[in-house]
């Protein structure tokens, strides 16, 4: 199946989050675009970085009536200190059993310290409301990459 084909399958199936379990078509309801993020762990540098981006810049993706909801494997528990800690707004996804990850093809092979392993590829992909995606990134490096989502929402 494409991606486009598993987005569809996952479209209304709802998952934990720290704000109780919400589904992809219960955001898309509520706004024109899902910016949809992958990260690898809750409380890394890279990750906790990327997540303060996204919240410093939240109003700008809000004025374009684009919700932005981070996906990783970590437990709802993890998000809620996560969220607690730098004070997020935005949407979480507790991913824990990798659905919406393999979904979106973002489980890639790691060499981490010489130890061969499976994780989250850092990914962002665009949805519109029906859950076709319009824009997608992979392999994202942290910095800059909020600003250039942004631009490309804003045209």
């Amino acid at each position: 199946m494409s991606i486009e084909e598993n987005i569809q399958t996952l479209w209304s199936q709802k998952f934990p989050t720290q704000h109780g379990e919400v589904s992809l078509s219960d955001i898309a309801a509520t706004h024109d675009k899902i910016v949809l993020y992958f990260y690898p762990k809750d409380n890394t540098p890279g990750c906790t970085t990327e997540a303060g981006d996204f919240e410093a810049n939240l109003a700008a993706f809000t004025a374009l009536n684009a919700a932005v909801v981070g996906v990783s494997r970590d437990s709802v528990g993890s998000h809620q200190k996560f969220v607690d800690k730098l004070n997020l707004t935005f949407t979480l996804i507790s991913d824990k059993e990798s659905i919406i990850c393999n979904a979106f093809d973002v489980i890639k092979e790691k060499n981490l310290y010489g130890k061969i392993g499976f994780g989250v590829e850092r990914s962002t992909f665009v949805l519109d409301q029906t859950g076709n995606i319009l824009h997608e990134w992979r392999k994202v490096k942290v910095p800059e990459h909020v600003q250039t989502v942004l631009k490309t929402l804003q045209g």
